[in-house]
C-alpha cells in the first residue's frame, strides 16, 4: 500500500495544531463596554466568554464595592488590619493571595464569607446562585496574568 507523504504531513500538522489549541493557556478577548479591559479565557478554566462576562456583572454588583474596580483592591496593604482590627478585602486580580487556593476553597469563601477569619466579607451562600458563583470565579481567574494562572493550575492539579 502506497501512502501519500504529503497527506501524512498535513494530517500530522493538523493533529498537532489541535493539541496545541487545547493546551494554550489563555486567549484575550476585549470587552465591548470597556475597550481597555482585557478578559482572558482559558481552555481548562474560564473558557466560556459568556460566563466570564456574566461573572463580571456579578462582580460589579456584589464584589466591586469592597474588592475594587477590576478587583485591584481598595487599600495599599491588604495584609494589615484596618483601624477596627478587621482585614480589608484583598485584590483578586492575581496580585493578592486568592490564586494560592483551589477553586473549592474560593467557593467556600464566597459561601461562608470572611468574617470567621478576621475579614469583613459577608456570606453569599444564599445570595448568589451556583451559576453566579462559578461565573464570578471565571471572571476573577480571567484577570490573572497567564503566568499566575499557570502556577494556579499546577498547584491545584487533582483538586
Amino acid at each position: 500500500m502506497k501512502i501519500n507523504l504529503s497527506f501524512l504531513t498535513i494530517l500530522l500538522f493538523a493533529l498537532t495544531a489541535c493539541g496545541e489549541a487545547e493546551t494554550t493557556a489563555k486567549k484575550s478577548v476585549a470587552t465591548t463596554d470597556a475597550p481597555n479591559v482585557q478578559i482572558k479565557t482559558m481552555p481548562s478554566g474560564p473558557s466560556n466568554t459568556a460566563e466570564v462576562m456574566r461573572g463580571r456583572g456579578v462582580f460589579k454588583e456584589h464584589c466591586q464595592v469592597c474588592h475594587g474596580e477590576k478587583a485591584i483592591g481598595q487599600v495599599a496593604n491588604w495584609r494589615e488590619p484596618l483601624a477596627d482590627g478587621k482585614y480589608p478585602a484583598p485584590p483578586l486580580d492575581g496580585t493578592g493571595h486568592a490564586w494560592h487556593h483551589p477553586e473549592a476553597t474560593l467557593l467556600q469563601t464566597i459561601n461562608k464569607g470572611g468574617m470567621a477569619i478576621g475579614g469583613t466579607m459577608p456570606a453569599f451562600k444564599d445570595k448568589l446562585s451556583a451559576k453566579d458563583k462559578r461565573a464570578v470565579l471565571s471572571y476573577i481567574e480571567s484577570l490573572w496574568p497567564t503566568k499566575t494562572y499557570q502556577m494556579w493550575l499546577q498547584r491545584n492539579k487533582g483538586h
